[in-house]
């Protein structure tokens, strides 16, 4: 990563999933939640505006961002994108009832969904939570009903339509 673009990989070393478990992450101080909150707010800016803005050397503001890509606590950088505009103006939350002990099968065929934009495993009366993005309502439809609908793991599913919606943008 070259010190003045930290925007270039999409992907960071820590994502979750396979590889493993990851060793803890380092205890966090100011200056290191000062830099989280100043990336999520512009995941392009420059060492040296990160550096400046939190009152440290470039070198040291360098080696505190890999630090925290090694350690997994920032998982990569990418924009966030207005749905809509780009295409994609169905969005919904779908809850699924999985079969028991199916969880990771059913993770990673839900990551090859087209659309899919996050996955949970949660507790309650269903056990996945998945939010997609889909073109128009028919693309929705042919998603739950042919692709969700017909994995052996998948018992039932919910959709629910979203009307609007707002990515809440860290305070800064």
């Amino acid at each position: 990563m070259a010190p003045e673009q930290m925007a270039e990989g999409s992907e960071g070393s820590g994502s979750s999933g396979a590889g493993g478990p990851q060793p803890p992450a380092r205890p966090l101080d100011a200056i290191d939640l000062d830099i989280l909150q100043m990336l999520q707010a512009d995941g392009r800016a420059s060492i040296r505006s990160v550096a400046e803005r939190v009152h440290v050397s470039r070198a040291n503001a360098y080696a505190r961002i890999n630090r925290l890509l090694e350690d997994g606590v920032i998982r990569g950088f990418g924009a966030r994108v207005d749905h809509e505009r780009a295409g994609q103006g169905t969005s919904a939350y779908i809850t699924l009832k999985i079969v028991q002990n199916s969880w990771r099968t059913v993770r990673e065929q839900l990551r090859q969904l087209p659309g899919a934009s996050h996955i949970a495993l949660v507790g309650g009366d269903f056990d996945v939570l998945l939010l997609v993005h889909t073109p128009d309502n028919k693309a929705l439809r042919e998603l739950v009903l042919t692709r969700l609908q017909n994995m052996p793991e998948v018992l039932s599913t919910r959709t629910l339509l979203v009307f609007e919606e707002e990515d809440l943008e860290p305070q800064g």
